[in-house]
């Protein structure tokens, strides 16, 4: 190869450098909110209607990355909503959108509960998962730990988190941080079957997590299992 053509190549090369380095990880500077709401059970279907129509028109909004809402296993009408945007400039952009307001109007009067939106950041979060089967379990965890800076929570969750995304039939594990309450946590797991969710259960790192988690933790464990409303 020509000294001109290598020149040209190292040129390339080191724009290509320079490009990526300017370019921030969607995974530190995305935010996330995560939302519970409660339906009365005669208006199930309107609501699930009305979070359709928010997530189509989300998607459509500058700095979108994910929205998708969950519905919990064994309590219809009982809904949590996951959404990710690419920064909090697009969050702050999206929550003054014509179709978030028109969601809170949609569930104003068929609600049992307020909307509880919390906003989060990444401890972990994996590659977008592929579209998961009918069969998949969501499970959502708050996790609430007394604060001391002599533990590692953030640490802990990442652990569980590495090593569980390697089990059989995983298909997500996330880990976010309350973005203004530090000792505040939501997991959000995806497992193809009920077997494979009961086998992790069982793993020697998902014990060792919850024995090294009981001291410090502020309250027991929230876990609530849900399937994706699609």
């Amino acid at each position: 190869m020509c000294k001109r053509a290598i020149g040209f190549v190292g040129m390339v090369f080191l724009a290509a450098s320079a490009v990526a380095a300017q370019t921030p990880d969607i995974n530190i500077i995305a935010v996330h909110a995560v939302s519970y709401v409660d339906v009365m059970p005669a208006s199930r279907t309107a609501a699930v209607a009305a979070l359709k129509l928010y997530r189509d028109a989300s998607r459509k909004d500058d700095g979108y990355v994910r929205l998708e809402f969950f519905e919990q296993i064994g309590r219809p009408g009982h809904f949590a909503v996951l959404e990710t945007w690419r920064d909090q400039k697009a969050s702050d952009a999206h929550g003054m959108a014509a179709h978030a307001q028109q969601l809170q109007g949609a569930l104003q009067p068929i609600r049992s509960s307020g909307y509880d939106q919390r906003p989060y950041k990444s401890v972990t979060v994996g590659p977008p998962p592929a579209a998961a089967g009918g069969q998949t379990i969501y499970v959502i965890t708050h996790v609430d730990v007394v604060p001391n800076p002599q533990n590692d929570p953030p640490g802990l969750l990442r652990r569980l988190a590495e090593a569980s995304r390697n089990e059989k039939g995983n298909v997500r594990f996330d880990i976010l941080q309350h973005a203004m309450r530090a000792n505040h946590f939501t997991i959000v797991e995806a497992w193809q079957s009920q077997s494979a969710l009961d086998a992790h259960a069982a793993a020697a790192h998902t014990r060792q997590y919850r024995d090294t988690l009981q001291p410090m933790a502020g309250g027991p464990l929230d876990e609530r299992l849900y399937k994706a409303v699609e």
